[in-house]
């Protein structure tokens, strides 16, 4: 039997209310959508309708209507529910307002058709449900692959996470040949995610350079990096604007962030240096040469994925408005990550124990008294028990 994830339970609950609401589920290639998708079919036994628009030339508008008439005929027939699984709906141009129709004329009649919707593309889904499906929608956000998972599914340390990361459908190369491994993240995740999620998808000028920023993040995961720096690191760089606005799309794609620097009571500066943080570190030990023994054994390299570690974890837990995450430093003082909710501010300092830096934590809280402070590791919480809790929990 396959390994249910959380979510599967969360959809079936939102799909049996009364209330009758669209059903969206977000989130990175190959973390398991379709197959939640799939348990929730099964767990329901309702009968469905279940299509993909990942095709490489994207389908029409009527391809929705279609599947949603097929639907509807099921729910005439058997005069039951229907579920209407519809994934990567991004790549159907003018999706929304083809589903706020259909969906208005479902709820409108009482009809039975219940949809559920999957994209891998942030940007594109969530501009569109808050633009033209308002007020219509839940959504529910799968998420890379936690520690707790991936120990339950496949007996993994949690030094075998932190260094392979958690995607599913490579887990059983792990074991097996880990440079199989390298070249199956690189080619079926890293490029297919670029090549479809982002430059198919987004007016793309330079997409060499779309690729270079993201080895460059890979390469330098949990580190700060002036946009003039990156200037002289890629070739055909463009300019600082150009380098931000695709370290924004490659977070639409749940790749990679560039990290704002805090801070406190004005709007955040935009122009400084981001701090890159991957999604999930099987995307870094892919693109770099170390295999795992080698990792473990460089002392200051081990720090690196785990402090991207740390902040990946937030990132994935972490969503919407309501929450903000950055790092701070001045001059010399640095501190890796603060939370923000509302007023509330969390300092964050990693400490994996082998070649960890000076804390800045004391001028950071001799600059801001009133925020809250979680050393992460070695000197403070254990390693395990950060990862095996949900990131918005350590900040309630």
């Amino acid at each position: 039997m396959k390994f249910e994830r959380p979510i599967v339970g969360e959809i079936i609950t939102a799909l049996e209310r009364k209330l009758p609401l669209l059903q969206v589920l977000v989130g990175p290639r190959q973390v398991g959508k379709t197959t939640a998708a799939s348990q929730v079919e099964k767990r329901l036994s309702w009968p469905s309708v279940v299509a993909s628009a990942d095709a490489a030339l994207p389908h029409p508008p009527e391809w929705i209507e279609t599947q949603w008439r097929l639907a509807h005929a099921k729910a005439a027939s058997t005069r039951t529910r229907v579920l209407l699984v519809l994934d990567e709906i991004q790549k159907v141009p003018g999706w929304s307002e083809v589903i706020k129709r259909l969906w208005d004329e479902e709820v409108a009649s009482g009809g039975r058709v219940r949809p559920l919707l999957l994209g891998s593309s942030a940007l594109l889904v969530q501009r569109s449900l808050t633009e033209s499906l308002a007020g219509r929608f839940f959504l529910h956000r799968c998420t890379h692959w936690s520690w707790p998972e991936c120990r339950k599914a496949f007996g993994w340390t949690l030094d075998q996470w932190i260094f392979f990361g958690g995607y599913p459908g490579a887990a059983a190369l792990v074991e097996e040949d880990e440079a199989v491994w390298k070249r199956y993240v690189n080619d079926s995740l890293i490029e297919t995610v670029l090549a479809r999620d982002v430059l198919q998808m987004h007016p793309i000028t330079k997409p060499t350079l779309l690729r270079h920023l993201f080895a460059l993040a890979a390469h330098f995961p949990a580190q700060i990096f002036s946009y003039n720096k990156m200037l002289g690191q890629l070739t055909d760089a463009g300019n600082t604007v150009t380098l931000a606005n695709y370290l924004r799309l490659l977070e639409t794609a749940f790749l990679a962030s560039g990290l704002e620097l805090f801070s406190k009571g004005q709007a955040r500066k935009r122009g400084s240096s981001p701090k890159l943080v991957v999604w999930n570190n099987a995307l870094v030990s892919a693109t770099v040469l170390k295999t795992f023994e080698q990792a473990f054994a460089d002392g200051s390299w081990w720090g690196r994925l785990v402090e991207n570690a740390v902040g990946a974890h937030l990132m994935n837990g972490l969503h919407g408005s309501a929450w903000g995450v950055t790092y701070w430093r001045d001059a010399t003082e640095e501190v890796d990550f603060v939370v923000s909710q509302g007023t509330q501010d969390w300092a964050i300092e990693v400490k994996s124990g082998r070649g960890d830096k000076v804390s800045g934590m004391a001028a950071f809280r001799q600059r801001y008294p009133k925020a809250k402070a979680w050393l992460v590791g070695a000197t403070g919480i254990k390693l395990e028990e950060f990862f095996s809790k949900p990131a918005p929990e350590w900040f309630q």
